[in-house]
């Protein structure tokens, strides 16, 4: 699995370089007195890209942002409940998102649904990004909701001893 979370990190970075390329030809551009059509809504499409594709290698790997300040003062057995809590949580949240997620692409491919500007772009294309972030980031977390209930330390939290990729 975490060659999928690699891949989807690897995609965000892609997209977060097209973001700086559109920038910087949209800058060039204005400078020759030449337009670029429709940069910001690409970049806009490519941020959103970079964002959902690198959820669930930063949730693996502990960029998430966590606050501890109940878990660092109850004792071991009910920090493990919480984990357990906050873990099926999320992969309940996170089924939801994946499959209304999932649901918008289809319907919008379904009914046509295409962009306002000047570059009439099917919206479906773009979402597909969010979809599949979300599902990369639910398997994660059922991953981790799996490996946390045999026992194990959650590796978001060994993430700061740098080896949140080890088995």
């Amino acid at each position: 699995m975490r060659f999928l979370y690699a891949a989807g990190a690897v995609l965000a970075a892609v997209f977060m370089v097209l973001i700086a390329a559109l920038t910087l030809f949209q800058v060039i551009g204005r400078m020759v007195g030449a337009a670029v059509p429709d940069a910001g809504e690409l970049a806009g499409y490519a941020m959103a890209a970079s964002i959902f594709l690198a959820l669930a290698h930063t949730f693996r790997s502990g960029g998430h942002i966590r606050v501890n300040l109940l878990l660092a003062h109850v004792r071991p057995g009910l920090r493990r409940a919480f984990e357990y809590w906050c873990l099926g949580a999320l992969a309940i949240v996170g089924a939801l998102f994946a499959v209304f997620a999932v649901k918008l692409v289809v319907d919008s491919y379904s009914f046509g649904d295409i962009s306002t500007g000047m570059m009439s772009v099917p919206l479906w294309i773009p979402q597909i990004s969010m979809a599949l972030g979300a599902i990369l980031l639910e398997i994660a977390v059922i991953e981790e909701f799996v490996h946390v209930l045999r026992g194990n330390e959650p590796r978001y939290e060994r993430a700061e001893d740098g080896d949140a990729f080890s088995e």
